[in-house]
């Protein structure tokens, strides 16, 4: 199992979303969040009240959890979906999963996603 990590730009999540679940990527987290980075459009992003010291914008933290051979096929939906051509469309991460418990279950190991 693998955890896939992408930080989007917000205006991209829906088009990832859509195709993600199209190519049968059903389960996924998406959380607002607001970071830093090497913005070249600024204008065209969200730029933070919460944050103004630190040049923050909007962006989108997607998670989803795969089996590793689905690993190339999630990453490749991502870019080609979340990319806008300008610096700062984000970046993926890719991480091992050891384990996975289920809270109402109490299955536990790695799990079929």
């Amino acid at each position: 199992m693998k955890l896939i990590k992408a930080y989007i730009r917000h205006r991209k999540s829906e088009e990832v979303y859509d195709a993600l679940k199209k190519e049968g990527f059903c389960c996924m987290t998406f959380v607002e969040c607001e970071g830093t980075g090497q913005y070249s459009d600024h204008e065209k992003e969200h730029v933070s009240a919460k944050y103004p010291f630190a040049d923050a914008y909007r962006v989108i933290k997607l998670e989803i959890l795969v089996a590793a051979e689905h690993v190339a096929s999630v990453v490749n939906i991502i870019r080609e979906n979340g990319r806008t051509g300008y610096h700062g469309d984000g970046m993926i991460i890719v991480s091992p999963v050891n384990e996975v418990y289920k809270v109402r279950t109490d299955e536990n190991g790695i799990l079929s996603i």
